[in-house]
C-alpha cells in the first residue's frame, strides 16, 4: 500500500511538471506582450519587405526607429534600384524625403498613429490585441498568431505574424488578400527593444545630409558632418547636370492598373517652368490626368494635407473637390488629378507603377 502511495505522487508530481511545461494560450501571450509594450522605450527593426502586387515581386530594404513618444524614422530602400526615401516623424511634423534628389514634403499629421504599417511593432502588436478570434501556433522558437489585417489597403483582409518566443519581437509578417495569396511579406533580420539613439537621429535636416553618404545618421559626428554637408553640395551639383539631362530623355512610367471604363489618350509633352513633363489623359468611368516630371523643386513643402501608404513609398494627397496624389519613383515625380476618381483607386494606380517598365 505504502508502494503504491508513492507511486501516485511521483505520477502526481510528473504531471504537475508537466502541465506548467506546458504551451502557452493565446491569451497568456497576448499579456506578455501588452507588458513589453507597456516597458518600450524604443527599438530599431531591420528587414526586407516584398510586395507582390505588381507584375514580379519587388524587394526593399526596410530599417525601422522609434523611440517615445512619437518619433519615427522609417528607411525603405529599393534593392535594384538601390534608392532610399525616408519617412520620419518628429516634433514638427511628418515628412517624407527623398534625398537623392534633395526634395521632401512637410505636413501636420498624426501618422502612424491612424493607419497600420507592416513593418512597425505597433501595427503589428494592436492585430494581434484587437482580434479576439486571433489563432494561436507555435513553431521552435516563434508564436505564430493568424489576424485579421488592419491596413489602408482594403484588399488586405489577413497576417500571419511570427514573434520570436524569448522578446516577443517580429520575426515575420506575411498579409494575404481574401484568395489567401500573400501580397506583402516583411523578414526582420534584426529587431532591438529600447535601442539608444543621438539626439538627433530623428532631425529632418541631419537626416537629408546623411543620408547621401553610404552610413547611419548615429555614426556622423564632428568632421563626419561637415563631410556629409560637403558631400551633399557636391552632389547636388553634380546631380543638378543629371537632372538636366535626364529631362531630355523622360521616358512615361505606364501604370499596370486602368480602371474598368477607362481609356487613354496618346502621352504629351508639357512645359514646367524651365522643365518640361509628359502627361497623359484619362476619360471614361472616371476622369483624371497623370502627370510625370523630374523634381527639380528643392524647397520643402508644407501642405495641408493627409498620407496615403502605397506599400513602396508614401503618398501626398492634397485638394477637396479636384485632389491630386503626388509621389515618386525611380527618380519620377508623380502627380494624378481627378474631380471624380476614388482615393482607392488612386492609390491603386499609383501602387501599380512600381515595378513597371518605362514606355
Amino acid at each position: 500500500m505504502r508502494r503504491v502511495t508513492w507511486m501516485a505522487a511521483i505520477v502526481l508530481g510528473i504531471a504537475v511538471i508537466l502541465s506548467g511545461c506546458g504551451a502557452k494560450d493565446a491569451g497568456t501571450v497576448v499579456k506578455e506582450l501588452d507588458e513589453v509594450i507597456a516597458k518600450m522605450e524604443s527599438y530599431q527593426g531591420v528587414g526586407r519587405m516584398t510586395l507582390h502586387t505588381g507584375q514580379e515581386p519587388q524587394e526593399y530594404q526596410v530599417e525601422v526607429w522609434f523611440k517615445k513618444p512619437h518619433y519615427y524614422r522609417i528607411a525603405l530602400t529599393n534593392d535594384k534600384k538601390d534608392i532610399t526615401q525616408i519617412v520620419l516623424r518628429n516634433d514638427e511634423g511628418v515628412y517624407v524625403l527623398t534625398p537623392h534628389l534633395n526634395k521632401s514634403f512637410r505636413f501636420q499629421s498624426n501618422w502612424p498613429d491612424n493607419q497600420g504599417q507592416v513593418y512597425l511593432f505597433q501595427s503589428i502588436a494592436e492585430s494581434i490585441q484587437m482580434d479576439k478570434e486571433r489563432q494561436l501556433t507555435t513553431e521552435d522558437n516563434a508564436y505564430v498568431f493568424d489576424v485579421s489585417a488592419n491596413y489602408q489597403n482594403a484588399s488586405l483582409v489577413r497576417q500571419k505574424v511570427w514573434l520570436d518566443k524569448k522578446t516577443l519581437g517580429p520575426q515575420n509578417i506575411e498579409v494575404s488578400d481574401a484568395s489567401n495569396n500573400v501580397m506583402v511579406s516583411m523578414e526582420f533580420t534584426h529587431f532591438e527593444f529600447n535601442k539608444e539613439f543621438d539626439k538627433d537621429s530623428f532631425d529632418m535636416q541631419r537626416n537629408m545630409t546623411a543620408s547621401l553618404l553610404p552610413t547611419t545618421p548615429t555614426m556622423l559626428q564632428g568632421e563626419g558632418q561637415q563631410a556629409a554637408e560637403d558631400g551633399q553640395q557636391a552632389r547636388a551639383e553634380g546631380e543638378e547636370a543629371s537632372i538636366n539631362t535626364k529631362q531630355q530623355t523622360l521616358v512615361f512610367i505606364d501604370p499596370a492598373y486602368l480602371p474598368e471604363g477607362v481609356t487613354q489618350s496618346e502621352v504629351t509633352e508639357v512645359k514646367l517652368g524651365d522643365g518640361k513633363g509628359l502627361l497623359q489623359r484619362y476619360t471614361g468611368t472616371y476622369n483624371y490626368t497623370l502627370l510625370q516630371s523630374r523634381p527639380v523643386d528643392r524647397a520643402v513643402s508644407v501642405l495641408p494635407t493627409e498620407i496615403v501608404d502605397l506599400g513602396y513609398t508614401l503618398a501626398v494627397l492634397t485638394g477637396e473637390d479636384q485632389k491630386t496624389l503626388v509621389w515618386t519613383y525611380d527618380g519620377v515625380e508623380f502627380r494624378l488629378s481627378s474631380g471624380d476618381l476614388p482615393v482607392e483607386e488612386m492609390a491603386a494606380i499609383a501602387q501599380s507603377v512600381q515595378g513597371q517598365s518605362l514606355k
